[in-house]
């Protein structure tokens, strides 16, 4: 386990698997690196996969910030490539780790070779579509488990991954950090700024994302210049695990592109 030091001197916990071009992965609200599993095995064996436990998660800090922004966690993303020795990297963020990976790609293009967005958004929007379902949003809330599996993941595939399911809702956290990571998340608001990602993006989708639905992912195909959007039939909010074949997909992106 290695730590890097955010701008504001809190310490991030972050880790380095593989060999290759490195790769960032982002988390989700409120979720550890480890809630990457299977994922980050797989990327591992094409790339150096970087991981980091956002602030106030995992093994990191929590900071003195009472509030916390996905901006704020943008600069904490960026400390960590460089604390891992990455000038630029391919960037993957899953939901608010997205909303992140879109201000690093703002702040820092320099930083970004690719960007990766699953299941996520540009920030609140006025057509109602775009909002998550009440009864999505309640479990979300709530943290209830067995109500948020099916919200993420196929039953089949926590049916054969316990463990990585377990880990991935399961993240240390205190009630005040999941709070602001929370608040962090639903205050997102980057569509003004998204036609500056010089990044080529490859967004990824579910069909049945209840809590991100996916006119979410078309208004972001529309903002972010020369992007590419890729449907998945069926998946929820949690594709970024449940659908492996996403690897492959994400791997013809960045070769093609780069």
């Amino acid at each position: 386990m290695n730590f890097a030091e955010a701008p504001d001197g809190t310490g991030l916990a972050w880790t380095s698997e593989g060999e290759g071009e490195p790769l960032l992965l982002i988390a989700g609200q409120a979720t550890a690196m480890d809630g990457w599993g299977p994922t980050a095995e797989l990327l591992s064996r094409f790339y150096r996969v970087i991981r980091f436990d956002h602030r106030g998660i995992g093994r990191s800090g929590r900071g003195d910030a009472d509030r916390y922004t996905t901006r704020l966690l943008a600069e904490d993303a960026a400390a960590v490539l460089s604390a891992a020795g990455a000038d630029n990297a391919h960037v993957y963020g899953h939901s608010m780790g997205g909303r992140v990976g879109q201000w690093l790609a703002i702040d820092h293009p320099e930083t970004v070779r690719t960007l990766i967005l699953a299941a996520t958004s540009g920030g609140k929007w006025p057509d109602p579509a775009t909002q998550p379902e009440r009864a999505a949003l309640e479990a979300l809330v709530g943290g209830d488990m067995s109500r948020l599996e099916p919200l993420f993941f196929d039953a089949d595939w926590v049916q054969r991954n316990p463990d990585a399911t377990h880990a991935f809702f399961n993240s240390p956290a205190s009630a005040w950090a999941k709070a602001r990571h929370f608040r962090a998340s639903r205050d997102h608001d980057a569509w003004s700024a998204l036609g500056s990602i010089k990044a080529p993006t490859l967004i990824l989708h579910g069909t049945v994302d209840r809590l991100t639905p996916l006119p979410n992912a078309l208004l972001l195909r529309r903002h972010i210049p020369r992007s590419v959007l890729v449907r998945v039939p069926g998946a929820g909010h949690g594709l970024h695990l449940d659908r492996p074949e996403t690897v492959d997909w994400i791997r013809q992106f960045i070769a093609r592109t780069t």
